[in-house]
């Protein structure tokens, strides 16, 4: 079985979820300032692309993609290649395998838009196609897609995804050891953006162009059947069904009801 039909089957094995992690800060300014060793990250079992292989990428999604809907926007990014280029000329590539749709129309209290622009969600109304990051908990920054009309509100947290190419780099961000389980890279919104070096300087920066962008699935990585759920972590409108996340994954962060804070995106 070659590596990449060995990673498709990977999806459906269960794992079981481990602590971990570092101040993303830290982890990036060790990364800036040292060297890249060129060796392939080695995770056990998994039969993952090594390290040194090329993701291959259609043509960036256009902002027409992300003008519609946060439920058909979040419906759709399953299964869809997020690429980061860091300033270093590293390239983290990451396959989306659970997101969360929030509500710009005054129906989705658990939305940051929900009571209005603030210097804070300000990137939330538009235009379309930006990424909203923000920090939770004051500790770990997690990152959003701005869907929707300008001066709408809406958007998609991207909460966990497959990585594909850039592990060893991902691993020094996340500042894990070598025998980490590889879960731990990119399974959870605070851990996906994390490990690809997204930080709060990333708020406003577009998808359609530059260092960051979002691209359709290759046909390889087509989702399997989508499952929708109530949201996680949250204690506003936590059952309703805008949690999108591909069955069987192993990547998909375990679910827990309620939170400390009330908005999640």
């Amino acid at each position: 079985m070659g590596l990449r039909a060995q990673a498709l089957s990977d999806r459906r094995v269960a794992t079981h979820r481990a602590p971990g992690g570092c101040p993303e800060s830290d982890a990036v300014r060790r990364l800036e300032g040292g060297r890249r060793s060129g060796r392939a990250a080695q995770w056990p079992r998994t039969g993952l692309l090594p390290d040194t292989a090329a993701v291959a990428l259609l043509p960036p999604l256009r902002r027409s993609f992300y003008a519609r809907d946060s439920r058909r926007v979040a419906a759709d990014l399953i299964g869809c290649r997020l690429v980061h280029r860091l300033e270093s000329g590293e390239r983290l590539a990451v396959r989306l395998v659970e997101v969360e749709a929030y509500l710009g129309d005054g129906t989705d209290p658990a939305a940051h838009s929900h009571r209005g622009p603030t210097p804070r969600n300000q990137t939330m109304f538009g235009p379309p196609g930006r990424l909203y990051a923000y920090r939770i908990y004051g500790l770990h920054t997690c990152v959003n897609v701005v869907c929707g009309a300008r001066g709408q509100g809406a958007a998609v947290l991207l909460r966990a995804a497959e990585p594909l190419e850039g592990l060893e780099v991902m691993r020094q961000l996340r500042g894990l050891p070598d025998e980490a389980a590889p879960e731990l890279l990119t399974r959870g919104p605070a851990r996906l953006a994390q490990a690809l070096g997204l930080t709060l300087a990333h708020d406003g920066h577009s998808l359609l162009r530059g260092s960051l962008r979002l691209h359709p699935p290759a046909d390889e990585d087509r989702p399997d059947p989508i499952q929708t759920g109530p949201r996680v972590g949250i204690s506003q409108a936590r059952d309703l069904p805008y949690r999108y996340f591909e069955g069987g994954s192993r990547w998909v962060s375990a679910f827990r009801s309620g939170g400390r804070t009330g908005r999640r995106s």
